[in-house]
């Protein structure tokens, strides 16, 4: 692998900086878990594909720049280091976008990614459900053929989005006689279809970033089915890849937390330093956000030659989650009390939003399937261990 940028690729990041400078909202938005900061964080993606800055990897004709994941990885860190808003269409663009790409049909790719990329449709997800979380094998939720329709009952729960979102896309058991991971149908489907309730599920924060999803009779055609009938397992495990293991969570992300996590350190070094370990454990969350950052360049330089994201993702998955963690607990032992402020206390000060990030965090080693099942992964497949 080679470590230095070509021009093309300098070219390309200079033009991605001038654009952040001069787009970024200088105000922050409002959380996109708030009704006005859902609206406002469309806007921006909207805003985003005016310039074609919204998924640089798609094509030039849906929207895309048609850039290779290198590049992707640059616009990341220019993304992250000017502040931009998070990216409330994530389900959208990093997960169902890359899998359509893969699966869909052409129909099906110019229905979906050119809305997708602009903002007008927002996506949630449809995974798990009660008694079916890591385990998506263990789904109950019916999707019946009639006629040119499937007709969906059951309920899908942790649903990230789902409050204000447009659309969902999930797996649904098409065959009634099948077992675990047989019989599965990946569909999408818009949450206004009739028969859909949708209920918010409060943070620790209070606000509604999870919805349980009901589904009564619910109508969808038969041609929302992504990759075929009988499939669904198959798709939805390159969807979990692309979670899991390179898009989701772009090591940028992460460099840009570090850094700030230095800052923080270095401003509040003679209070920090009466615990030795506190100076110890900053120096290795940056060094091992360098350490993800490298190896997601590895991984990108192989896919770009035709690689294949295979169980190394869960490795990438436990990684990440736990690098977070480690990242937003040092800084609250670096805050000791006052990092239990939200930043428009009075007595805040400098706390920003590291109390936020710290509980956002805690779910890391949860959602996108839990570290416990990705140690079983990586023991089974890449160890080759017998299963306990």
């Amino acid at each position: 692998m080679d470590l230095t940028y070509t021009p093309a690729q300098q070219a390309f990041r200079a033009e991605a900086r001038s654009w952040l400078t001069a787009n970024v909202p200088r105000v922050p938005l409002q959380s996109f878990d708030t009704e006005q900061g859902f609206a406002e964080h469309r806007a921006w993606e909207n805003r985003l594909n005016d310039g074609r800055w919204g998924m640089v990897t798609w094509p030039v004709e849906l929207g895309g720049r048609g850039c290779d994941l290198i590049e992707w990885l640059i616009f990341e860190e220019e993304y992250y280091r000017a502040g931009a808003p998070a990216r409330v269409n994530q389900n959208g663009i990093f997960l169902l976008g890359p899998t359509l790409m893969e699966y869909g049909s052409e129909a099906q790719k110019a229905r979906f990614l050119p809305r997708m990329a602009t903002g007008e449709d927002i996506w949630a997800q449809a995974w798990s459900e009660p008694g079916a979380g890591s385990d998506m094998a263990a789904i109950r939720s019916r999707a019946e053929r009639v006629g040119d329709h499937y007709v969906i009952n059951g309920q899908k729960t942790w649903s990230t989005r789902a409050v204000w979102a447009d659309w969902v896309f999930g797996i649904f058991r098409t065959d009634a006689h099948s077992q675990r991971h047989q019989g599965l149908t990946f569909i999408l489907l818009p949450l206004n279809t009739p028969g859909i309730t949708v209920r918010p599920i409060p943070q620790l924060n209070g606000l509604p970033g999870f919805a349980e999803i009901f589904f009564d009779d619910v109508k969808v055609p038969v041609e929302n089915a992504l990759g075929g009938e009988g499939m669904g397992w198959h798709v939805a495990m390159s969807t979990a890849g692309f979670e899991r293991g390179l898009l989701l969570r772009s090591p940028a992300r992460f460099q840009e937390t570090a850094r700030r996590l230095v800052q923080l350190y270095q401003a509040h070094r003679e209070q920090a330093d009466r615990d030795p370990a506190i100076g110890e454990a900053v120096m290795r969350a940056w060094l091992d956000a360098e350490a993800y950052t490298l190896n997601t360049y590895r991984t990108a330089s192989q896919l770009v030659q035709g690689g294949k994201i295979g169980p190394e993702s869960s490795t990438n998955k436990i990684f990440w989650s736990e690098l977070d963690q480690r990242i937003h607990d040092t800084a609250m032992s670096i805050l000791g009390l006052r990092g239990e402020l939200l930043p428009e206390a009075p007595a805040a000060g400098d706390v920003g939003h590291w109390l936020e990030g710290f509980l956002f965090a805690q779910a890391g080693p949860i959602y996108a399937g839990t570290n416990e099942i990705q140690r079983n992964i990586i023991a089974e497949r890449m160890l080759g261990m017998p299963r306990a």
